[in-house]
């Protein structure tokens, strides 16, 4: 029996947009696209905060006195506690309501958030780093069944999931933007103290506009969040620190197979409780384990932008932190304004045709980006790849989203946005720390553009294989040939 989240998310057949659009706006329609509006806002600044300290990095040594490698940890504080907690905040949410959680995820955000900006020193930073991570994994697996339950009908649905893509794949730029005017303006504090006011509003909103989703209560896998947690931090762990302390370092090896063991005992652990943490079945799907693949490599790829370009533009371009931020302005635009017509285009099309030519066109980005020299301008070397990797990046994400959630049963979404969500942040911390250290290899102290060309081919070749594995698992099968 189809449930009538699987309907809506199952990747559409051929039938007209026209077939699909109804004649008049559901009575609920104002209602429902406020709550749609709030929880995107909250998706947003989860995602954004991912990047929004970058700019202020220099500004936050200079004041607290972090070295030059615990500095990093501004970063990956976040995002090993995001990446690692996240099946387990969407489990949480299946158990307890997915509302519920997602209220108290942005209540743990918004206080860590405060503390951020009040730190005075390097462990009280990173603290709160790790603390805003957690709260974001709580909350972050709700947001894409909440969406699905605030929508009411099929076409706000697809409406929602383009948005959801556009906010998830632009967030790292807009957090950019924003950490760079916000530092200019005022102080790096900001970049934590702007997301109390934000978070404040949508904690007062949400009830008001965003419905509870039914509890599914049962026995809690203890064994299963344990490993599942484990095993995540484990890998992001070891995957942060391999390009510092090499990919054959006793400290990269042990952790990589230490969350390798534990994800081995998770599985075992999922056959046989009741009530697992994490399905089995989710993953017995071709087209959703190609779909994770997928959003893996994107996103992995993708990370070169917010770690090398940013580097060009600051340090051989000499820009400053608002400008920096200004400049990855383009490819926020391209997704945004993509966005607008993913929903249309699938439904004419299907999501195969959409990811092939999204992960063609992120791969001409990156290759279009190595072929960088010190006589580039921002117009002549920077700008022409942004474009095209924003359009590139705003026509894959929703299709690939769509793939991954489509015919999930409700009871489950919470556990499958985690699951998506997870392999994003699994996949960037893989593809971060395999782009730093091809950078690494050929780079020249003090130059950034030895070393910078392999490496945006690396990320080039990521998009590549994310587009081959899309045709793998959305590739239709020819059936078998009747015997006469």
């Amino acid at each position: 029996m189809t449930s009538p989240m699987t309907s809506t998310l199952t990747p559409p057949d051929s039938s007209t947009e026209a077939d699909r659009l109804p004649a008049d706006l559901p009575p609920n329609a104002g209602r429902a696209a406020t709550g749609i509006a709030i929880v995107l806002v909250a998706q947003l600044m989860f995602v954004l905060d991912a990047t929004v300290v970058n700019v202020a990095l220099p500004q936050i040594d200079t004041a607290l006195g972090f070295g030059p490698a615990s500095l990093s940890w501004v970063l990956n504080a976040f995002t090993l506690a995001f990446g690692g907690l996240l099946l387990l905040g969407g489990r949480l949410g299946d158990v307890f309501g997915r509302r519920r959680m997602f209220l108290a995820g942005l209540s743990v955000f918004a206080i860590a958030s405060l503390l951020g900006g009040l730190a005075q020193t390097p462990e009280m930073l990173v603290l709160a780093r790790a603390a805003q991570g957690a709260g974001a994994a709580l909350a972050a697996p709700g947001v894409l069944a909440l969406l699905m339950t605030s929508a009411p009908d099929e076409p706000a649905r697809l409406r929602a999931l383009a948005l959801f893509g556009a906010v998830s794949s632009a967030g790292m730029s807009i957090g950019l933007l924003l950490g760079g005017a916000v530092t200019d303006l005022g102080s790096w504090r900001w970049t934590m103290f702007i997301n109390v006011p934000i978070a404040v509003g949508v904690l007062v909103l949400a009830p008001r506009f965003v419905d509870e989703t039914a509890r599914r209560p049962g026995r809690f896998d203890v064994v299963g969040a344990v490993t599942a947690t484990g095993g995540a931090v484990a890998i992001v762990w070891s995957l942060i620190g391999a390009p510092e302390h090499g990919w054959g370092s006793a400290r990269t090896l042990l952790g990589l197979l230490s969350g390798v063991l534990l994800l081995v005992v998770l599985g075992v652990t999922e056959r046989r409780v009741a009530h697992p943490l994490l399905r089995p079945a989710l993953l017995r799907s071709r087209q959703r384990v190609g779909g994770l693949a997928v959003m893996a490599l994107v996103f992995g790829g993708q990370l070169s932008m917010f770690f090398l370009a940013v580097q060009f533009i600051e340090h051989d371009l000499g820009f400053g932190p608002m400008a920096s931020g200004l400049a990855f302005l383009p490819l926020t635009v391209g997704i945004f304004a993509t966005s607008r017509v993913t929903p249309r285009i699938m439904a004419a099309v299907g999501p195969l045709p959409m990811i092939a030519l999204g992960a063609v066109g992120l791969s001409a980005s990156f290759a279009w980006l190595s072929t960088l020299d010190a006589g580039d301008s921002y117009v002549s070397g920077i700008l022409g790849p942004m474009v095209l990797n924003g359009l590139s990046a705003g026509i894959a994400f929703m299709p690939i989203t769509s793939t991954v959630l489509g015919g999930v049963e409700p009871e489950h979404a919470g556990a499958a946005s985690g699951l998506l969500q997870t392999f994003q942040q699994l996949g960037g911390a893989v593809g971060l720390a395999v782009i730093v250290s091809v950078y690494a290899a050929g780079s020249v102290p003090g130059e950034f553009l030895p070393g910078a060309q392999a490496a945006f081919l690396t990320s080039a070749t990521m998009a590549a294989l994310a587009g081959v594995a899309g045709v793998a698992a959305l590739a239709r099968r020819r059936p078998a040939p009747v015997p006469a």
